[in-house]
């Protein structure tokens, strides 16, 4: 599955956006559909039938594939779905992530600690070597 980045260009971006506005149709006139034989369990049907389906997006780059029934009709389905997921994964902008210090009290917590964690293992080797 695609996951949102700020690698994605704001074109791509741009391009998401624009096809999630369209309907099933027109979003498969725009893309490239290409149909393969699939291999897998299935029978002889699915062997020798062209079922699977893969849908090219040429504004977006996306590529997606679908070869889990035997149907053509029904793979189409499956990969629009597919597409639509991944033009959704796409369109969103991730949001900004700024550093932040932890605050003073916690940090004032997180030293007391150590030194006592460093106090109990000091008697640890005080008691060992007697």
């Amino acid at each position: 599955m695609l996951t949102p980045s700020s690698s994605v260009s704001p074109l791509r971006r741009q391009a998401a956006r624009a096809a999630l506005a369209l309907d099933d149709a027109s979003i498969l006139r725009t893309c490239e559909v290409e149909f393969f034989i699939a291999s897998g369990p299935g029978g002889q049907h699915r062997n020798t039938t062209a079922s699977g389906v893969r849908l090219t997006h040429p504004p977006t780059e996306l590529s997606v594939t679908a070869t889990e029934r035997r149907s053509q009709a029904q793979n189409r389905s499956v990969a629009l779905k597919r597409l639509r997921s991944g033009l959704e994964a796409l369109s969103v902008v991730p949001k900004v992530r700024r550093a932040t210090k932890p605050p003073r009290g916690a940090q004032r917590r997180r030293l007391e600690d150590k030194r006592l964690t460093g106090a109990r293992k000091a008697q640890r080797r005080e008691k060992h070597f007697d």
